[in-house]
């Protein structure tokens, strides 16, 4: 009966996050991103702090165990990646007060900690690749992928403005469903900085869901290699006892 029952909340397990993935739009996009990849975690960082710390916190990551984590020293991460005049060990917090973010976006924007691990990285790639201009919307930004999000797009000035593509319009609702997305007016990067650009900021997020990951994939390769050399080790011992057995 436990076994059943591990079972059946498994397969409820995926049935959410199947619902869930079909409710943000599906299609999305292969990240690409890589942990080891040190240089992009840096460049991540920088990204990120430059372009969404001012809304969104990290509120489960030090500023001391980024500068650790990702090869920087103290003076680097405090004079380019701290802009709101905390501590070295304080967690990374935002400028924003509540007061502002009710009148600019009607609530506080989230913490973005654990977005990746909630999300995943694929999710977080996509979104940051979807937005578009829409009149309608009280900021006139609009997202493919998350539809109606109350955010304008936090990367314009490297993507451009990017304009939908609508197909023909629903006949029961008169909606015109978005076909796809095309960036009119260029922005500082071409297509392929800009997707490095996001790839770069989707890793820092998915190493601030998880900093320990990093150690942990380092210690993977030295736990690998100890198993290799402990079973060559049994069996050369095997093969010493079975030559002692075959002789009786």
């Amino acid at each position: 009966m436990p076994i059943v029952k591990k079972l059946a909340t498994f397969a409820a397990g995926l049935l959410v996050s199947a619902s869930a993935f079909a409710s943000s739009g599906g299609n999305l996009q292969p990240s690409g991103t890589d942990l080891g990849d040190t240089a992009s975690l840096q460049r991540g960082a920088q990204l990120y702090m430059n372009y969404c710390s001012g809304c969104h916190s990290l509120k489960y990551l030090r500023y001391s165990r980024m500068a650790e984590d990702l090869g920087l020293s103290e003076d680097e991460v405090m004079e380019n990646l701290n802009f709101t005049g905390a501590k070295i060990g304080e967690q990374i917090q935002v400028s924003l007060t509540p007061e502002h973010a009710n009148q600019w976006f009607g609530k506080m924007p989230p913490d973005l900690s654990l977005i990746a691990r909630v999300r995943g990285s694929d999710w977080i790639y996509t979104y940051l690749k979807s937005f578009y201009l829409d009149e309608s919307r009280p900021l006139g930004w609009n997202n493919q992928l998350f539809p109606n999000a109350s955010m304008p797009n936090p990367l314009w000035e490297l993507q451009g403005l990017q304009h939908a593509e609508y197909g023909e319009p629903d006949k029961a609702t008169g909606d015109r469903p978005v076909h796809g997305l095309k960036v009119a007016t260029p922005g500082k990067l071409d297509s392929a900085q800009f997707n490095q650009a996001v790839r770069d900021i989707t890793v820092f997020l998915e190493y601030a869901g998880e900093p320990a990951a990093l150690k942990r994939q380092n210690l993977g390769v030295w736990v690998v290699l100890f198993l290799v050399g402990l079973t060559l080790i049994a069996y050369l011992l095997k093969l010493e006892y079975w030559r002692d057995v075959d002789k009786h």
